[in-house]
């Protein structure tokens, strides 16, 4: 189980389905905290899609996190496969936070590299060299904040579509 994903790690239990459609739109909006969202988002992009998932109860905000690798000490609840009931988080891919959000920030900060991107886009890797990039250029930290940024707007607009009302995000030091 990873921290701060709550309620389940499961080896396996649901297969590769996930669905990210919008719930039908309810007059109250369900409580659901930024950072546990943020925690589940990353949980699901940390790996290849599918690998790891998570599931938030539309009722309650709970978040439940499944992965394909470990076993889990908790059960997941009955019928987290029916999307009345539950949502699936989304992968980063899912919310345009992969290679367009690389290529977005480019156009902005790095224009005159936009070839050189697509070329190390073109092969296995490209993350770590596009960092490497944007270290000797001294637009690491530049990019950090341009995707924390992105995110974290990126989930508040999928939250909203899906009937959740977020907490304000509970931001560390240096972070």
């Amino acid at each position: 189980m990873r921290e701060n994903c709550t309620s389940g790690s499961v080896r396996g239990a649901l297969g590769n389905r996930r669905s990210y459609r919008k719930s039908p739109q309810s007059s109250t909006m369900t409580p659901l905290k930024f950072d546990e969202l943020e925690s589940a988002f990353y949980w699901v992009s940390g790996t290849t899609p599918f690998e790891n998932s998570a599931y938030v109860s539309r009722a309650t905000g709970q978040v439940y996190c499944i992965s394909e690798e470990s076993e889990g000490d908790e059960e997941i609840p009955d019928g987290i496969e029916d999307e009345t009931e539950y949502i699936a988080v989304p992968h980063k891919n899912d919310l345009d936070l992969g290679r367009s959000l690389v290529f977005e920030f480019v156009e902005e900060y790095l224009p005159e590299s936009i070839r050189k991107v697509h070329a190390i886009f073109s092969k296995r890797g490209a993350y770590s060299r596009f960092k490497d990039l944007l270290e000797y250029k001294g637009l690491l930290e530049k990019w950090y904040e341009f995707e924390r940024d992105a995110t974290e707007k990126a989930l508040h607009g999928w939250a909203k579509e899906n009937g959740f009302e977020l907490s304000a995000p509970i931001r560390k030091i240096g972070g």
